[in-house]
């Protein structure tokens, strides 16, 4: 008689694909289960883990990315195994995880951008967010992306956390960077930017603004700019005073007051803050970003106590060489995954994935944002992922699961038949050590391999010297 689902001689098998920050937490609500044998596969199509705290958090924030030694006890609890650069859809395919797991989860997150659908958005010097950050944080993805800096006006299009990174590394001193684990053709190119006026827009009001407290007032308490914004546009409007019963909400639309009061200030750069605006075209020139037509816009009351927002036809042009959208981030599909275009998310019910026709797909998962879109901050991931994790448990219960036939301890020899060369766990730390002995080196955190091919041939370095 075959042992029961979760005996030590026949553990939960689960296959997690995304090794960013709900690819682990799914691991560890997995792995910490009392009195149950689960054993878990982490694939990512990057030979580094971490996803968007390598990737994606700025330099500065370097406080943030210590959540990284979180997810290294994770990964030494047992069960774990991390099979690094090994693309869901080209080295492996759902169906060959669903031969070898009980249970697949989901948790790639949103690698894409939306657009702002405005005309001369294509044109060169406008950008999504999205590459920026990945071409300062030495994304493989990103790493051979240029930005001219050579202009000396910047618009960022959105007011979430995201354009406040963006907008904090273009005003602030280069100098300040140098120790970080910036990438260093960033650093260089920051060296010599010329930029000196910062936009931000934000289609909405102060009382709507997406970024957080602390992160506006990283912003205004800069050595090297000062934030200002119109005491016109600073003022909530009627319509939106509702939502100042939201704390985060006053703390910031009552921040961006008191810099309104404050005047221009005399730093030598300026983050000017313009809220109910509108990109209403990107205009350029041979080719090149210009400017960026604005439409200013008013919030009135909706009728159920919210605020719409309303164009009022009124246009200024604000000069620029570059073009940053942050509005948003989105998912791609994936072979084999479900796909929703619309949302650009995977389909799913809390967490459940579901098929075209909505319904359930016995064994399939999804975490983090691939499940609920861009939303939250890093340790949102942490609850959001437990409560998928409960679902796996309750469905293995229920044997409402894959049914797996070929052992996954044997994937590593499947992937290397493939032609994959997949990165260990404790060969991520190789790399870890040699990345922060070539920042040493520079007087740096660390310096970043941005490159596939470099790890490895670093790997195989470090191997044939020992």
């Amino acid at each position: 008689m075959m042992p029961a689902l979760g005996d030590p001689s026949n553990p939960l098998r689960v296959a997690v694909v995304g090794a960013g920050p709900s690819g682990f937490y799914a691991a560890e609500a997995l792995l910490k289960q009392k009195d149950l044998a689960v054993r878990v596969d982490l694939f990512d199509r990057l030979p580094t883990p971490y996803g968007l705290v390598r990737g994606g958090v700025a330099p500065d924030h370097q406080k943030i990315k210590s959540v990284a030694l979180v997810y290294e006890k994770i990964a030494g609890l047992p069960g774990f195994r991390f099979f690094g650069n090994v693309k869901l859809g080209q080295d492996v395919s759902t169906a060959d995880l669903a031969a070898r797991y009980h249970q697949i989860v989901y948790a790639v997150g949103n690698e894409s951008d939306r657009k702002m659908g405005v005309p001369g958005e294509d044109l060169r010097g406008s950008h999504s967010a999205t590459e920026f950050v990945g071409w300062y944080n030495a994304h493989p993805d990103f790493r051979d992306r240029r930005f001219d800096l050579s202009c000396e006006s910047a618009v960022i299009v959105g007011l979430g956390n995201v354009a406040m990174d963006v907008a904090r590394i273009l005003a602030q001193d280069p100098q300040d960077l140098r120790g970080t684990d910036i990438a260093g053709c960033a650093l260089d190119a920051l060296m010599k930017s010329r930029v000196k006026t910062i936009y931000l827009l934000g289609r909405r009001g102060p009382a709507e603004a997406a970024y957080s407290p602390q992160e506006i007032r990283d912003l205004g308490e800069l050595s090297s700019a000062d934030l200002v914004a119109k005491p016109e546009e600073a003022a909530v409007s009627e319509a939106s005073r509702p939502l100042l019963t939201d704390p985060a909400a006053r703390k910031n639309a009552d921040y961006v007051l008191e810099k309104s009061r404050a005047g221009e200030g005399a730093k030598p750069k300026k983050i000017r803050l313009r809220f109910c605006v509108s990109p209403a075209e990107i205009v350029g020139e041979n080719g090149r970003v210009k400017a960026v037509k604005i439409e200013k816009n008013r919030l009135v009351p909706d009728g159920r106590g919210g605020a719409k927002l309303e164009k009022t036809g009124e246009f200024e042009a604000l000069p620029a060489g570059l073009v940053l959208r942050a509005i948003g981030y989105r998912g791609v599909p994936i072979p084999g995954v479900p796909f929703d275009a619309e949302s650009g998310k995977t389909p799913n019910a809390e967490g459940r994935v579901q098929d075209a026709q909505g319904a359930p797909l016995a064994g399939h998962y999804a975490v983090g944002w691939t499940k609920r879109g861009p939303s939250g901050l890093i340790g949102t991931n942490r609850a959001d992922s437990a409560a998928t994790a409960a679902l796996m448990l309750a469905d293995a219960k229920a044997a409402r699961v894959l049914k797996p036939g070929q052992d996954p301890q044997s994937i590593g020899d499947f992937l290397r038949a493939r032609g994959a060369r997949p990165v260990s766990f404790a060969e991520w730390k190789t790399l870890d050590a040699l990345e922060k002995e070539r920042g040493r080196a520079l007087g740096k955190i660390r310096e970043k391999f941005s490159n596939a091919k470099e790890m490895i041939a670093a790997l195989e370095s470090a191997a044939c010297s020992k």
